[in-house]
């Protein structure tokens, strides 16, 4: 706990809306008391020169399937988790879904049961669990194993509605060709965050989905049908309807930053693009390779691939995918911002990222190559 007063000047400050210049932000006791002009800084308490640097709140990411050298697949138990969100929070992380990749009916229901426990635990940063299958579409299986991706039935269906009573989120990726759209409404009505992906469904077919209750699109333009000239796809579902947010692997290999520059300038709103890491086990180490179910993905600058090249996951932390998003796509720092902290936020649910205290804030290097937490209590 950080005791007495503390003040940041000289340096942008995000309040989780804006963007604020020519303004200091003061702590005392660890409570955000006040953003004001730097000429009205008190005399009292330490005076930190940021020198040009900006604090914002921690990122909120609602993807990561890894890190520290661990998948939450090779063992989805609280230990995992603990590992995987303690690396994330070294990479400026405040909040986080753990994802399992599609796999067995047991290992999903041990996710589920590892989640709840580091819930009830207190884990830090564990804001609840993603899905990301098994119920997909075998023809944009990505890196998913096809022989484990299903269609969803009625045993699923109350699983699922079980997990979501003892999580503040349950966030389920499918895809249309697996799911009903009775299916998506009941899941939708228990408080389940449905996010379509891995899919080649159709336009209208994403729209009655999204009418259905499905909020969300999971890593926008990969793995799914794109937009064309007769037929949207989920990309053209995802950018045309204000009801959908959509995720986004930011790192310029994913999508490339043109692709991304189109669809920001695009997407209707009130549903926005947020960003993900879809991190995997390298996130936070210098490890080159690791196994994913059995099958080995390298890593070779900034990229991870499967044997065959295909794309597996992300070697991605949100501080860089704000750099690419504002140096290489032209997305202004504040809304980029707000796309890795509040919007995601708002998303699941959580309370927000303009209650600012001490333990929440990072330092972001004025060139977004790195950040750093003004506290490393938690």
């Amino acid at each position: 706990m950080t005791t007495g007063t503390v003040a940041f000047r000289n340096g942008p400050v995000f309040d989780g809306a804006r963007l604020l210049y020519g303004r200091a932000i003061l702590f005392r006791d660890g409570a955000s008391a006040e953003i004001l002009p730097e000429s009205e800084l008190p005399t009292e308490g330490r005076v930190i020169d940021l020198n040009g640097d900006i604090l914002s709140p921690g990122y909120v990411d609602l993807q990561v399937n890894g890190g520290d050298g661990v998948m939450f697949n090779d063992d989805p138990s609280v230990e995992t988790i603990r590992r995987i969100t303690s690396a994330h929070r070294r990479l400026g992380v405040a909040s986080l879904l753990p994802t399992l990749i599609t796999d067995t009916a047991e290992k999903t229901q041990a996710a589920i049961k590892a989640a709840i426990q580091a819930v009830r635990q207190g884990v830090p940063g564990v804001a609840g669990l993603h899905l990301e299958g098994p119920h997909l579409s075998v023809a944009r299986k990505g890196a998913h194993d096809a022989a484990l991706i299903r269609p969803m039935e009625d045993a699923d269906l109350t699983a699922l509605i079980a997990a979501a009573s003892e999580l503040p989120c349950l966030k389920v990726t499918i895809a249309p060709e697996a799911v009903s759209e009775q299916q998506v409404k009941t899941l939708a009505d228990a408080g389940i965050l449905i996010s379509l992906g891995h899919s080649d469904a159709d336009f209208a077919t994403c729209q009655r989905y999204a009418e259905a209750g499905a909020r969300c699109v999971t890593h926008l333009f990969n793995a799914m049908s794109q937009l064309g000239n007769r037929e949207p796809g989920v990309v053209g579902a995802a950018l045309a309807n204000g009801g959908l947010s959509a995720g986004l692997i930011a790192d310029g290999i994913h999508v490339h930053p043109e692709v991304m520059r189109a669809a920001w300038a695009a997407k209707t709103q009130p549903g926005r693009i947020f960003l993900v890491s879809d991190a995997m086990a390298v996130a936070g180490t210098e490890q080159t390779e690791f196994r994913l179910e059995g099958r080995r993905i390298t890593r070779t600058d900034g990229r991870l691939t499967l044997e065959d090249g295909t794309l597996a996951g992300a070697d991605l932390d949100l501080t860089t995918a704000l750099r690419v998003l504002v140096h290489q796509v032209g997305v202004p720092l504040q809304d980029a911002l707000f796309a890795a902290t509040t919007y995601p936020a708002q998303l699941i649910g959580l309370p927000g990222a303009s209650q600012l205290n001490f333990n929440s804030m990072i330092r972001v290097s004025a060139d977004l190559q790195s950040c750093a937490w003004l506290s490393a209590a938690q």
